[in-house]
């Protein structure tokens, strides 16, 4: 089978605009096998200013370099691994993050072999995968992932979410989930489904994610369940210290942000109504598919 190069990683991450990704995303870069022009991509992408440790590619690197060999037997299972590990090696604002363009750039100019490795079906990586929604795209999803299920500096839920796929695929989607008693409390009903054995845990989550969005809304559940303040200057120094801080352990979480961990008494709250929603909630049978793809 024919292979692309090596990836020729920048130093330093960027900005990759949408219209530079649609000139050069072809087929052959999807399935992995042609290089993509890595000259042209750097030329119509702006470097970020090499003002602090976080903008380096280094890091992101080593992370999908091991998440390739780690879990070359269970693809998936890469996700749990690295959407902590991600978001604690970018320390990123929401701001910084919501710019497709960074996502862009790591798709294509850092990682595009990473993209292909984890998400490529029976041919090819879906487009979106490189470069879409923050739900989709390979990395954006992972790191606002850890952002939104993370409990303050404790990363734990944020594994359990990424335990099953339908919670990336279709709970990430929700604006509720910007709520944090209630990603939180999504988290134990989902848990208690687990730990019963359940059958099919991915329709009970969509069936649940689509009960709670219907339901109420971020304003709605605020209301029943307030949060607690973040505490916006505890997370911007632990960005500042992105210079002095060690590379992000392996085998054990690294410690997010000391920016508040979410109210104990709201969560629980929710987590009862959620429960008597989940009961209630109709599971859609999904059609079968003649072959099956690797979350593509």
């Amino acid at each position: 089978m024919k292979r692309a190069p090596k990836i020729d990683t920048p130093d330093v991450l960027g900005l990759l605009p949408d219209a530079a990704v649609v000139r050069h995303l072809t087929q052959g870069v999807q399935a992995g096998l042609e290089s993509l022009p890595t000259v042209a991509l750097r030329k119509a992408s702006t470097s970020l200013a090499v003002t602090e440790s976080r903008r380096r590619t280094a890091p992101v690197r080593d992370l999908v370099d091991e998440a390739m060999r780690r879990f070359a037997g269970g693809r998936t299972e890469a996700d749990g691994w690295l959407a902590p590990r991600l978001h604690a090696t970018l320390r990123l604002t929401r701001a910084e993050a919501a710019d497709n363009r960074l996502w862009n750039f790591i798709g294509l100019l850092v990682a595009p072999d990473y993209v292909v490795w984890r998400h490529k079906g029976t041919e090819t990586a879906p487009a979106a995968r490189f470069s879409g929604p923050h739900y989709t795209q390979a990395f954006a999803r992972l790191w606002w992932a850890a952002e939104l299920f993370r409990d303050g500096a404790d990363y734990r839920p944020v594994e359990a979410a990424c335990k099953v796929q339908d919670v990336l695929n279709t709970t990430l989607r929700l604006d509720v989930i910007d709520h944090r008693p209630t990603a939180q409390a999504l988290l134990r009903v989902l848990g208690r489904l687990e730990r019963a054995a359940t059958p099919r845990l991915g329709d009970h989550v969509n069936a649940l994610s689509s009960a709670v969005n219907t339901a109420g809304s971020t304003l709605v559940y605020d209301v029943l369940a307030p949060d607690e303040p973040v505490d916006h200057d505890a997370l911007l120094d632990w960005i500042a210290e992105s210079d002095d801080a060690p590379p992000v352990p392996w085998d054990r979480l690294p410690d997010g942000p000391e920016d508040g961990s979410v109210s104990e008494r709201a969560v629980d709250t929710l987590t009862t109504l959620f429960e008597e929603l989940s009961a209630q909630a109709p599971l859609r049978r999904r059609p079968q598919k003649a072959t099956p793809v690797v979350d593509a």
